[in-house]
């Protein structure tokens, strides 16, 4: 999540670096849409980046907040490469390109993963989900893999294969794709990496092991007080199961006693 930013399509103003904290969206007396804290204005929305992420938070009312197309009622999470619409204007959450490490041959034994999925979250494929290992076609030509039916759109666009713990992208045509929203013909992508074709066919690249593996770093954060031996959340079902007959016990005897001399 470092060296995020901000990007105004329309070139509107500079793009605007994201830092832990809270971004305020506003529109200024202007007409114009600002970002700040200082900036005095209407508040349409706000990006909070923090450990957990980042995530786009809007005001209660407030309407004509789109992220990739969706409206968003309350909040939701920013990822590089999403489109966050707002008051009309398009922002860009834009990631720098990953440093290439050193690729596994083709031919790698994992290349075949089923596990590695490019899943379709905007446009045409939507909802579904190509396995990556051998090359894969991106074009609007019969043959491709991954058929993006678009008027204009190259035949043979890219091609994705699959090399280790990284999945290469190389451009077949003059066409760029937006790689975590920065426009790049050839690219390397990992794990979360958001990849969209033809400006509106949007895919995440899914490598469910690296998730997995990642799992702990998240519980590292925030080291849970270790129980004591005393600790009745650690005691067994056998020691806590003659304590529960003893209270059943008890009661069922004082309901008894209740009943024998209330009715005299």
């Amino acid at each position: 999540m470092s060296d995020l930013r901000l990007h105004f399509s329309n070139r509107q103003q500079a793009d605007h670096p994201l830092f832990p904290g809270v971004h305020r969206v506003l529109r200024q007396p202007s007409g114009v849409l600002g970002i700040g804290d200082g900036l005095p204005g209407v508040l349409l929305a706000q990006v909070c980046l923090d450990r957990r992420g980042l995530w786009l938070q809007v005001p209660a009312g407030a309407r004509g907040v789109h992220i990739n197309g969706r409206p968003v009622q309350r909040m939701a999470m920013l990822r590089a490469g999403d489109a966050v619409y707002v008051d009309g204007v398009e922002l860009r959450v834009l990631a720098p390109p990953q440093e290439v490490p050193p690729m596994p041959a083709a031919g790698d034994a994992h290349a075949g993963d089923p596990c590695v999925v490019l899943r379709g979250v905007g446009g045409q494929h939507h909802g579904r989900s190509f396995t990556l290992g051998p090359q894969r076609l991106v074009g609007a030509a019969r043959d491709a893999d991954i058929r993006i039916d678009a008027p204009g759109f190259p035949a043979r666009h890219a091609l994705l294969e699959r090399r280790g713990e990284r999945v290469l992208l190389r451009g077949l045509s003059a066409t760029a794709s937006l790689v975590n929203g920065v426009a790049m013909t050839d690219a390397v992508l990992g794990a979360g990496d958001q990849v969209v074709f033809d400006g509106q066919h949007r895919f995440v690249l899914e490598f469910p092991a690296a998730q997995v593996l990642a799992a702990p770093t998240l519980e590292s954060e925030s080291t849970p007080m270790e129980a004591s031996d005393n600790d009745p959340a650690k005691a067994s079902p056998a020691t806590r199961l003659p304590w529960l007959l003893l209270a059943a016990l008890l009661l069922g005897l004082v309901l008894a006693a209740l009943l024998w001399f209330g009715a005299r």
